[in-house]
């Protein structure tokens, strides 16, 4: 069953609410580092391709690029993580600053450096290679409480809680405990982007937005068809313990379960890129719209069209208003 378009007045209004919403966004924050070039020979050395340097770029990457797509889309968001003492998480929050993002909530630990992931591409988009900088044991002792008592104050003034998890150490527990505790007392939407080795972290959460492939992990279940997505919804809505699923499927679109909804998305996107940071702009988007008003079905519509625009960027990318808005006519069009 395909879920029913939303209308474009409706649209609209959500979109127009989302100027300002608190949203509290808590996770592993990351810098994505992009060497791009040109490859046109394989090595003599060895038998890879040479990269031909053309440019070098920089994004903000995992729970810091959540955070930048609900400020693109006109969201007042905090953000919570951990960082090392070098000259990344420097960098990080200063492009955060510059964003009008508030890290009040970003943690530094001396024993860890700042993720960071380091892409070699072709000009075409192309991947080559991907070296991780990282240390992705869980914070434990002072740090851990730190973040918990940010959560526990920032969580206090949101509309809406997000939860980014890249398994990077951020997201515990105690973490997880904390946002469902204060969540759950204020009445506010929990959303998480998972990895399924925390799904029982998860128990009491709002949403989560796993992959496909998380599912069939999470479930045991292959998924490729919609009859298999349904099932396999419902059984990790039941192994999770939480209210929502929105199970994203690549070219496939996506499958929402809810209290009282159910039904498939087609896939919006026209043209594909780069699927890089996609899930983040799908739960940006879905914690503003639930934060605004909307029902499970409308804010997961308006997901999957910022989702469509995304994943035809280069890299991890934001989507605005205007052009969500522009999506959404285009595709009432069609």
């Amino acid at each position: 069953m395909t879920l029913a378009a939303l209308d474009a007045r409706r649209a609209r209004d959500l979109v127009g609410r989302f100027a300002g919403l608190p949203i509290l966004v808590a996770g592993d924050v990351m810098l994505d580092r992009f060497i791009v070039g040109r490859v046109t020979r394989i090595s003599p050395e060895a038998p890879v391709p040479v990269v031909r340097f053309d440019r070098e770029e920089h994004r903000l990457g995992g729970a810091a690029n959540v955070a930048h797509n609900v400020a693109a889309l006109g969201g007042r968001v905090e953000i919570i993580g951990v960082v090392g003492h070098d000259p990344e998480a420097d960098r990080l929050r200063g492009d955060l600053a510059r964003l009008s993002i508030g890290a009040r909530g970003i943690v530094a630990d001396p024993e860890r450096c700042t993720t960071r992931k380091l892409r070699v591409v072709t000009t075409r988009n192309q991947q080559v290679a991907r070296i991780d900088y990282e240390a992705d044991s869980e914070i434990a002792g002072e740090i851990e409480q730190r973040v918990v008592a940010a959560v526990q104050q920032h969580a206090a003034t949101a509309s809406a809680i997000v939860i980014s998890d890249y398994l990077k150490g951020c997201i515990t527990a105690r973490v997880m405990q904390a946002a469902v505790a204060v969540g759950s007392e204020r009445g506010i939407p929990i959303l998480v982007d998972p990895k399924i080795p925390h799904i029982d972290y998860y128990a009491g959460v709002s949403v989560i937005t796993p992959t496909h492939h998380e599912a069939e992990i999470a479930t045991n279940m292959r998924v490729r068809t919609e009859d298999e997505a349904r099932i396999s919804a419902r059984v990790f809505r039941e192994r999770a313990a939480c209210g929502a699923v929105l199970m994203t499927r690549g070219d496939q679109g996506m499958w929402l379960l809810g209290g009282d909804v159910e039904g498939h998305l087609p896939a919006a996107a026209r043209e594909v890129a780069d699927v890089t940071g996609a899930g983040d702009t799908v739960i940006a988007t879905m914690a503003l719209a639930l934060a605004a008003g909307a029902t499970l079905a409308e804010a997961a519509r308006l997901a999957n069209e910022a989702a469509g625009i995304a994943v035809a960027k280069f890299g991890p990318s934001i989507v605005t208003p205007p052009e969500l808005l522009r999506a959404l006519e285009a595709s009432a069009t069609t």
